[in-house]
């Protein structure tokens, strides 16, 4: 099973790189997070968002897992099935949930939105999905997943879990008067989970790499947002890393094979958190404007900043990453200077270049090496060879300082615009 993972804070192009992988495997599984994900794929002209679905989905000849360690929104997972509707997709037959994941119920959402305002300033900048309680209740032993729809004693269940969160609520004096209209799309959404064909994937998984069949394994959020190595507290709930799709999807270490670590060719971040590099003049403003640096789930505009080589190695460290895919080239098309962060300043003065914890939780200072940009387009090439020097010099640099061979570099949003090296 190989293993597809952001190295960032997300959003570096996963759902494209699984696209254009997809024909090369027979099984595509999500392993973590939920609907706070945003998946872009863009071919035939045509734009599509997913949150939770598989990437593998648009390939007829792919079967697409829901795995156990994802948490699942139903209202917006039907939305999503109902928004294949045009590509006549046969969901029934290359779709299927783990009976294990974990589900978002609407008081889930409420609980979300009260912890946010408690904090105030010093809030995580969540989506507001729910994911964090949900995450919560699993490892308090109270959350409800999707096997549980098909026990006759769901509702007592259910009903036990919201009136634990509207005492939590009530704390907050937080209001639920929208409580009952969500809980109506709810339950409407649980009867059509129902007809979907909800399974223990963990057998699916391992019954097909016993049979030599091809497994990707899709990450939802970036390595820098692990619930255990990321800049701890602004981070997701999950383990985001690879052995996160052990956990995720029941799989042995032993099984897992590549491990491809996606980039960015810059930085960007959604939400509050330490970011070294982030940059707040007008090369920031342009790189958010030419790369549209606005979140697929929440439409919030994106943090911007330079490569950070201390971040990228230590999440290529703890993901063991063999194959390295650098997105978004085309966003530094034009730049006359790019800086690369090659080490940290601390506010003592030491420099390091590692990214320890204690520059997740001081005012780190970036050190810069500036190379020369390419300052031009790069609409229309489809072969390596045909990038300009300063390109092949930037992949070059960041090759030999990331010791990981730069297999693939994006150079547009569209399957075409995908070069292999």
């Amino acid at each position: 099973m190989d293993v597809l993972l952001g190295l960032q804070w997300g959003d570096e192009g996963k759902g494209k790189i699984v696209d254009v992988l997809a024909p090369e495997y027979e099984l595509v599984a999500r392993f973590q997070g939920g609907p706070n994900a945003g998946h872009t794929l863009e071919f035939d002209g045509i734009k599509h968002v997913l949150h939770q679905i598989p990437s593998g989905i648009f390939r007829s000849n792919i079967l697409n897992i829901v795995g156990n360690g994802v948490v699942l929104d139903p209202i917006i997972f039907k939305k999503e099935i109902e928004g294949l509707g045009k590509f006549e997709i046969d969901y029934q037959k290359n779709l299927v949930i783990s009976k294990k994941a974990t589900i978002i119920i609407p008081s889930h959402k409420l609980l979300d939105a009260a912890y946010e305002k408690a904090k105030g300033d010093k809030k995580i900048g969540s989506t507001l999905k729910g994911i964090g309680p949900t995450y919560q209740d699993k490892i308090g032993r109270s959350a409800l997943r999707v096997g549980d729809i098909l026990s006759p004693e769901f509702d007592e269940k259910y009903n036990a879990l919201v009136a634990k969160h509207k005492t939590i609520l009530s704390f907050y004096d937080y209001p639920t008067d929208e409580l009952e209209g969500m809980e109506d799309q709810f339950f409407e959404a649980l009867e059509f989970l129902k007809t979907l064909n909800l399974i223990d994937s963990e057998y699916a998984v391992n019954e097909a790499l016993d049979a030599d069949k091809r497994i990707l394994a899709e990450g939802a959020q970036g390595s820098l947002l692990d619930v255990d190595f990321g800049s701890y507290p602004f981070v997701t709930s999950s383990t985001t890393m690879t052995a996160g799709a052990c956990t995720g999807l029941g799989v042995a270490p032993s099984k897992i094979g590549e491990v491809f670590g996606i980039f960015k060719a810059y930085c960007t971040r959604v939400g509050s958190g330490p970011f070294p590099t982030e940059l707040f003049d007008n090369d920031g403003e342009d790189m958010r404007k030419e790369g549209n640096e606005f979140g697929s789930t929440t439409g919030r505009p994106r943090r911007c900043g330079w490569l950070d080589l201390p971040a990228l190695r230590y999440s290529i460290m703890i993901n063991g990453v063999t194959q390295l895919f650098m997105m978004k080239a085309d966003v530094l098309n034009i730049f006359e200077e790019i800086k690369v962060c090659t080490h940290y300043e601390l506010p003592n003065g030491e420099r390091i270049d590692k990214l320890s914890f204690e520059v997740m939780q001081s005012e780190a200072k970036p050190v810069y090496e500036t190379l020369k940009g390419w300052n031009c387009s790069l609409k229309g090439i489809r072969d390596y060879e045909k990038f300009p020097q300063e390109l092949n010099a930037y992949v070059e640099f960041l090759e030999k300082e990331l010791n990981v061979p730069i297999k693939l570099v994006s150079i547009g949003p569209d399957r075409e615009q995908t070069i292999m090296r």
